[in-house]
């Protein structure tokens, strides 16, 4: 398989605990995407095909995702202006 925008953004914002009960809920999935593109300067595509590159690289139950990098600082920071 290619390596694609969705394996890169994978790799670089998340890490995963395989056995863990901890879920990436989805709009934070995508806010974390879209951060990511943001900062890499990619093009976010929709959402609508986001979940559909997702359901073959993900678990959508009991994912064990967690958010890691400049990705996840910056999609924190957005979502929570009263940090800054």
């Amino acid at each position: 398989m290619a390596h694609t925008q969705y394996d890169q953004f994978l790799q670089d914002a998340t890490t995963c605990e395989p056995g863990s009960e901890f879920t990436l809920k989805p709009d934070a999935l995508y806010g974390l995407y879209t951060s990511w593109c943001h900062l890499t300067l990619h093009e976010p595509r929709p959402e609508r095909a986001f979940w559909a590159a997702m359901r073959r690289r993900i678990d959508p139950g009991a994912n064990g995702l967690r958010m890691k990098g400049p990705a996840a600082a910056d999609y924190i920071l957005s979502s929570y202006p009263a940090l800054v």
